[in-house]
């Protein structure tokens, strides 16, 4: 249960930023090191539960507070009675962009005082962390990657984004071995490195690397009128 009331509440874009930092850092360990734990505490005959992330780094499901109306912004109530009905990856999923959401609230609600440029300032310093659901997914890779041999390879795409094709995504694994069964990129994205998920890649026609969209500051709508695509890297040799 969060103790917002035994510390001043975050006043400046720092201390907000701080004090999103630490709860994503608990919230990305419960869902990727200690997802194990996580799913065991969240047993569906337990009361309405919600997943805590503090600001110390740690985190925690209980019940939320009595005080009506709550002191903060509280995470989805009751994650615990969806747990056994989807499959485990989809109900995780699912807690990660919850997660996000919250994250977000706190962090805004903290800010609503905020001037715009500090808003702003707050936001691109969020946006430069990957997702609670990202963490999740290349969590997900990692740890399932083997199972790639369940009889199925990973899928390779040949498409790269050009005129008037409105999606293109590097080679995927499945993690499960169900023909309905999610989808990672196995593919570092060129820029960052990382193999986070994203709804938007593009690939270099010259080096053939595949990049998240943000990272290189391009857009579909962008993409779609280029006849050809080069990474920073290619255009400036």
């Amino acid at each position: 249960m969060e103790t917002v009331a035994s510390s001043p509440a975050p006043s400046t874009v720092e201390e907000v930023f701080r004090d999103y930092s630490g709860r994503h850092c608990g919230l990305v360990r419960a869902l990727t090191a200690e997802v194990d734990d996580l799913y065991a505490l969240c047993h569906p005959e337990r009361e309405n539960l919600c997943l805590y992330g503090h600001p110390d780094g740690s985190w925690e499901v209980n019940v939320p507070p009595e005080e009506v109306p709550p002191e903060m912004p509280e995470p989805t109530l009751g994650i615990n009675f969806a747990r056994n009905g989807p499959k485990r990856w989809d109900w995780l999923s699912r807690v990660a962009m919850h997660s996000d959401s919250w994250l977000l609230s706190v962090a805004f609600f903290f800010a609503a005082r905020f001037s715009g440029a500090e808003r702003k300032c707050l936001f691109n310093l969020i946006n430069d962390l990957p997702t609670i659901f990202e963490a999740f997914c290349s969590h997900q890779l990692t740890k399932k990657n083997t199972r790639v041999d369940c009889g199925r390879k990973p899928k390779r795409s040949s498409k790269r984004l050009k005129t008037g094709q409105s999606t293109a995504f590097p080679p995927t694994v499945n993690i499960g071995c169900d023909e309905d069964a999610n989808e990672i990129s196995v593919t570092s994205c060129g820029s960052c490195g990382t193999k986070h998920f994203s709804n938007f890649w593009i690939q270099c026609d010259a080096c053939e690397r595949w990049f998240h969209g943000k990272c290189v500051k391009m857009t579909r709508a962008k993409a779609e009128k280029m006849k050809q695509y080069r990474c920073p890297s290619c255009s400036s040799k």
